[in-house]
């Protein structure tokens, strides 16, 4: 054995402890630690002959890199839609790192980790009320999901006129509709072979609403003469969490015939608020969902799922099976993960989830949820009771998209934010809504309480008070 490894062996338990100590100190102190940094201007490393051992790289690491390391998992952090990990949520990242399988097949000798990934998947759809008969499975993030979905949805459609687009690639023009489709849907596209410009962009509702019009929805159904198609919904936009009326979308798919997915990512969680519930009311329709659990549930990130009814089973298979490995059976036979979903190496994302779940119970989510939203409505009655903000759009969930006030600080919005989020206090992202722009603060950490809200918007005061004195 390598000299340097054998003797990390022997330490093992020092090496871990280190880490341990570190990782608490980090988790103490997140909250004073800045929400950015500047750009990291240092020499790369060059890779040595002989190593440094784990001890003086995790010295070299903390000279380095460690003080640049932000608080993205932090109470002020509400740029991406980034939640922070909980302390039960760690411990299954832990225990999955540690026991590093590859989460695969069910039946067999091997691991039970598919298993475990398979109990977490029922315990998430108890969670959001959904029914029994999906098939899930733990990809990276909403992207992925999305991918995932959207996969299978093609192959349907394929079916639709008696073609296997998995076997001989898509041969026709595929019909999507969609109103405000994320980023990572239009990526999903790019990636599939069906166009990232291949949707047909359905109206939104009138009244500074990004949900999708159900008359126009319906008109440009009848447009298509019968023909297969796949409708893309929102559960929750990016910039103000609208949703799409999934009642009357579930109506319309009693009348047509299309696959439906919704863009979960982070709005399933509403079914976990006994006030906002009903603005799922009728997704259980749904043949493909995406939800994020590195959001709202608050476990470490690349860890989200798909949903997709199991009457689908045979068409998920076809898409994503390894059907020239013989050694690993008969694909409809074996339930493996291998021929589910797009990856063929996975580790065992499912546990930290598990752990959350099970610590935490549907009350502790719920908890975690009706605190976000209430920061969200929090820091948008400031908002809106300033005459130097402008709310852009009511507070609907957990998101506050606003600007500053008057025609003429438009200019000023840029700045403004880059100066708020250079002070390390806070962290926002730059948005643009109804042709303004503007900014969207995104609350689902665990942590965040009145005093943040306090912080951040004392310092928007005096950013306010800078940007007058310098006029």
């Amino acid at each position: 054995m390598n000299e340097k490894l054998q003797k990390d062996l022997t330490n093992f338990e020092s090496l871990l402890e280190a880490v341990k100590l570190q990782g608490l100190d980090f988790l103490a102190t997140l909250s004073a630690r800045n929400t950015s940094t500047k750009a990291l201007h240092q020499e790369p490393e060059t890779l040595k002959i002989a190593g440094l051992g784990a001890f003086e790289t995790l010295k070299l690491f903390n000279e380095k890199f460690e003080e640049l390391i932000i608080a993205s998992t932090g109470p002020r952090y509400w740029g991406f839609v980034t939640g922070g990990s909980t302390p039960a949520a760690i411990m299954g990242d832990w225990l999955s790192t540690i026991y590093d399988q590859n989460t695969q097949s069910v039946k067999g000798q091997g691991d039970i980790s598919a298993a475990i990934e398979i109990e977490t998947i029922k315990l998430l759809l108890n969670l959001f009320e959904l029914p029994g008969d999906y098939i899930g499975g733990f990809v990276t993030g909403a992207t992925m999901s999305n991918f995932t979905s959207l996969a299978v949805a093609r192959q349907w459609i394929g079916k639709q006129t008696g073609k296997d687009f998995a076997k001989d690639g898509v041969s026709e023009k595929i019909n999507i509709l969609s109103a405000l489709p994320h980023s990572s849907i239009i990526k999903s596209l790019a990636m599939l072979g069906l166009g990232s410009n291949n949707f047909r962009r359905v109206k939104v509702e009138e009244g500074n609403r990004e949900s999708i019009d159900i008359n126009d929805l319906e008109t440009k159904i009848k447009e298509l003469h019968g023909q297969p198609f796949i409708l893309i919904t929102s559960a929750g936009t990016v910039n103000t969490v609208d949703f799409d009326d999934m009642q009357a979308v579930s109506n319309l798919k009693e009348k047509y015939n299309f696959w439906w997915h919704i863009d979960a990512a982070f709005g399933a969680f509403a079914k976990c608020s006994p006030k906002h519930k009903y603005l799922l009311n009728g997704w259980e329709q749904a043949d493909s969902i995406t939800v994020d659990c590195h959001k709202w549930l608050n476990v470490p990130y690349e860890s989200a799922v798909f949903f997709i009814r199991e009457k689908y089973k045979v068409l998920q298979v076809e898409t994503f099976q390894n059907s020239n490995a013989p050694y690993l059976g008969n694909p409809m036979e074996n339930f493996n993960y291998l021929n589910f979903l797009p990856e063929n190496s996975r580790r065992l994302k499912a546990l930290p989830v598990w752990f959350a779940l099970i610590a935490y119970g549907r009350e502790g989510i719920q908890d975690i949820v009706e605190n976000s939203i209430e920061m969200a409505n929090h820091l948008g009655k400031f908002v809106e009771s300033s005459e130097a903000f402008e709310l852009l759009a009511p507070v609907r969930l957990n998101n506050v998209c606003f600007t500053l006030g008057g025609e003429e600080n438009q200019s000023k919005v840029v700045v403004f934010l880059k100066n708020l989020n250079d002070t390390g206090k806070v962290f926002m992202i730059p948005t643009v809504y109804n042709g303004k722009n503007g900014i969207r603060a995104s609350f689902v950490n665990w942590r965040t309480t009145k005093q943040d809200i306090e912080i951040v918007t004392s310092e928007m005061v005096n950013q306010i008070s800078r940007i007058k004195e310098n006029a």
